[in-house]
């Protein structure tokens, strides 16, 4: 059994000093992040696509997202990515993929899923409730509890945002 003092931390000289708690935090984040990168490429991989990188289904479910067409800037916005030639680059494979179509309006570019796009997406919805969401159930995680941590998580990120901002003034 593990001692409940017992810091699980990825970083060491990070977890010294007050509020050490934020490195396990960290670690968890990271642990998740690579968990879930992996999860999504194996699903995707489950519904017939196994060459998709973990930011294209993201840009690809985030483009289906309530059926509305997207801009490169709205689709970065929604992900808080900053780095907008990786998901112009995603996109570019996306629509070579023929899963989204694009449209061009004077000088912006709407993005929109395709029917194949649409049917992926659906595809990759079964899968991840037979594989992801039935055990995630069936082990005794109820909705409130996820809801929670979402949230937590959305005030957490906040905090990050703000110091990424503060650590660029330096």
């Amino acid at each position: 059994m593990v001692a409940r003092n017992r810091r699980i931390v990825s970083s060491r000289h990070l977890a010294d000093g007050p509020a050490w708690q934020a490195s396990e935090y960290e670690y968890g984040m990271i642990i998740a992040y690579n968990s879930f990168a992996r999860w999504m490429q194996r699903c995707m991989a489950a519904s017939g696509v196994p060459e998709m990188s973990a930011l294209e289904i993201l840009v690809l479910h985030n483009t289906n997202h309530r059926d509305r067409e997207k801009r490169l800037s709205d689709i970065c916005f929604l992900l808080n990515i900053e780095d907008t030639h990786t998901v112009n680059y995603a996109l570019r494979k996306l629509l070579k993929m023929e899963l989204l179509t694009s449209e061009k309006r004077g000088k912006e570019v709407f993005y929109r899923t395709s029917e194949a796009g649409q049917a992926l997406c659906d595809r990759y919805r079964q899968v991840r409730e037979e594989c992801l969401l039935d055990p995630l159930v069936k082990g005794g995680m109820d909705g409130e509890e996820l809801r929670e941590i979402a949230s937590a998580m959305r005030v957490l990120s906040g905090y990050y945002d703000q110091a990424s901002r503060a650590a660029s003034s330096l």
